[in-house]
C-alpha cells in the first residue's frame, strides 16, 4: 500500500471520531448528570480543602472545577454560540491546563497559589456556563450541532476524567496533613487478615489479531483518538495472571529487601528510588511495627487482600523482575479484556456513593476453578510495558483537540482497566490510560504476565 493510500486510511479513521453526530437530547441529559456528579464528588469537602496544591501533578479541587467549565466555554460556547459573553477574560489564561493553540496558561506547578477566584465564584462561573450551555442545546441550528456534538462529547469524556483527577488529587492533598483527615464516610474496611483468590492463569494462543476502537463494530461508541486506527498486531502466546498482585504479595517485596536491590530495577528507575528514597508504596505507614496505609477514609490497616495500589511503572517491573515475570504489553491486555464484560469496583453515582463515594481498592472473590480473569476493571489502573505511542496510521484530529492526546506520546507508559475512582461508564476495553513511569498518585497497580512456552 502507497504512503499516500496509507494517509487517506489514517485521515478517515481520525475523521470518524468527530463525524459522529450524538443526539442532542441524550447530550443534553447527560451534560447535566456529568456536571452535578462533579459537584457531588466536593461535597464532603471544607472550602480549605479545595484551595491548596501539594505536588506539582496534582491540582486543586477548586481548579479542576473550572477548567471542566472553561472546556465548554472555550471549545463550544466562544466558537458557536453567537451571543455568548464570557463571564470574566482572565479565566481564559487561569484555566487552560495545556492547549498552547487557544493561548497562554498559567504555571500548573502555582495553582494553588490562587486564593482568587474564590471556590464560590467558581460555582458562579460553572452555573453561568451552564445556563448558556442550555440556550446552546435549545437554540443551536442543526448545522452548528453538528459542528458541536463531538466536541461536547469529548467534553464530557474530559470531565469524567477531571472526576476522577478530583479524587486521586485531594487523597495526595489531604495525606499531607498530620491529621490523617478522612473527607468521605466510609463503610467499614475489610480486615487485613481477610484472604485474597488464589493466583491462577488464563493462556491465549499467538496470532494475529484486531486491537483500538472499531467505528464500525454495532453499538460503537465514544472512542479518545488515541485509541485508533483499529489495527494489527501479532501476539506471542502467553498467560495472564487471574487477578493483579496483591498488598500482601507487594509487602514481601518490600520486607525481602526489594527496594535495597539494584538488580530488580531498571537503572531509570534505580535512580528514583535513591533520590527520593522510596521504601514502599505511596501513602504506607509503619506505625507500631503495624502497616498502614492513608485512604480517603483515613488512615486503615493495611489492607493485604486488596490490589496494592500507588506504585509506579517501576516498582510495578522491579516486582515482576524479583517474581521471575514480566508485565503484560498493553496489547495482551486488551485481548484478555476483549470478551468481558465492564464490571467490577468502578465509581459509582448511585445510592449512597452520590455523596459518600468510598475509593479503595478491594478484595475480590475468585470465579469458579480459580483461573478466570477477575478485577480487570476497576480497583486499580494496571501499568503496562507497553511505551505510550500512536498506533500505526494515527492522524491527531485538528484544532484544539489535536492536542488532547498526540503531543504526550513520549516518555509515558500505558496504563488500562480503570481504577475505584474511574466513572464506570468513562471506561472501556480500548481505553488507554498513560502516566509517566515515576507517577504514582493514582490507584495504578498491576498484573503479572508470562511467555506460554509451545
Amino acid at each position: 500500500m502507497s504512503g499516500q493510500a496509507k494517509d487517506k486510511i489514517a485521515n478517515r479513521s481520525a475523521a470518524a471520531l468527530l463525524d459522529r453526530c450524538p443526539d442532542r437530547a441524550s447530550m443534553k441529559a447527560e451534560f447535566h448528570r456529568i456536571r452535578l456528579n462533579s459537584v457531588a464528588l466536593t461535597n464532603p469537602l471544607e472550602i480549605e480543602d479545595q484551595v491548596i496544591q501539594t505536588s506539582d501533578e496534582t491540582s486543586p479541587t477548586k481548579w479542576h472545577l473550572a477548567h471542566m467549565t472553561w472546556f465548554f466555554e472555550t471549545l463550544v460556547l466562544n466558537p458557536l454560540h453567537p451571543h455568548y459573553q464570557t463571564l470574566n477574560d482572565t479565566y481564559d489564561y487561569l484555566f487552560n491546563s495545556y492547549y498552547q493553540s487557544v493561548g497562554p496558561q498559567y504555571s500548573r506547578p502555582r495553582r494553588g497559589f490562587l486564593t482568587r477566584p474564590t471556590v464560590s465564584e467558581v460555582h458562579d462561573y460553572r452555573a453561568y456556563v451552564e445556563r448558556s450551555m442550555e440556550e446552546f442545546f435549545a437554540n443551536a441550528s442543526d448545522d452548528v450541532w453538528q459542528q458541536a456534538a463531538k466536541i461536547v462529547e469529548v467534553g464530557l469524556h474530559h470531565e469524567q476524567q477531571h472526576q476522577e483527577l478530583i479524587l486521586t488529587d485531594i487523597k495526595e492533598v489531604l495525606s499531607h496533613n498530620p491529621l490523617m483527615a478522612a473527607p468521605y464516610a466510609a463503610p467499614a474496611v475489610p480486615p487485613s487478615s481477610a484472604e485474597a483468590p488464589p493466583l491462577g492463569w488464563t493462556a491465549f494462543e499467538g496470532g494475529l489479531y484486531d486491537f483500538g476502537h472499531d467505528p464500525n463494530a454495532p453499538h460503537a461508541g465514544f472512542a479518545f483518538d488515541s485509541e485508533c486506527p483499529r489495527h494489527k498486531q501479532l501476539i506471542r502466546p502467553f498467560e495472564l495472571a487471574s487477578r493483579p498482585v496483591t498488598t500482601g504479595e507487594f509487602l514481601q517485596f518490600v520486607e525481602a529487601g526489594g527496594y535495597d536491590e539494584a538488580g530488580y530495577w531498571l537503572s531509570d528507575g534505580w535512580a528514583v528510588v535513591e533520590a527520593r528514597g522510596w521504601r514502599h508504596p505511596a501513602y504506607w505507614h509503619h506505625i507500631d511495627n503495624v502497616w498502614h496505609e492513608y485512604t480517603l477514609a483515613g488512615l486503615q490497616p493495611l489492607n493485604e487482600a486488596a490490589p496494592v495500589a500507588h506504585v509506579s511503572f517501576y516498582e510495578a517491573a522491579a516486582y515482576a523482575a524479583w517474581a521471575g515475570l514480566r508485565l503484560p504489553t498493553e496489547f495482551e491486555w486488551e485481548l484478555a479484556a476483549n470478551s468481558l464484560p465492564i464490571e467490577g469496583n468502578l465509581l459509582d453515582f448511585t445510592g449512597t456513593k452520590t455523596t459518600d463515594p468510598f475509593c479503595a481498592p478491594m478484595p475480590r472473590a475468585a470465579k469458579a476453578g480459580g483461573s478466570e480473569l477477575t478485577q480487570m476493571f476497576g480497583d486499580v489502573w494496571e501499568w503496562t510495558q507497553t511505551p505510550f505511542l500512536p498506533y500505526p496510521g494515527f492522524q491527531a484530529l485538528t484544532g484544539a483537540l489535536g492536542e488532547y492526546n498526540g503531543k504526550f506520546m513520549c516518555n509515558q507508559m500505558v496504563l488500562r482497566g480503570g481504577s475505584c475512582a474511574t466513572p464506570r461508564d468513562h471506561i472501556r476495553q480500548t481505553y488507554r490510560n498513560f502516566f509517566f513511569p515515576d507517577q504514582r498518585w493514582q490507584f495504578s497497580g498491576f498484573r503479572l504476565a508470562r511467555d506460554l512456552l509451545t
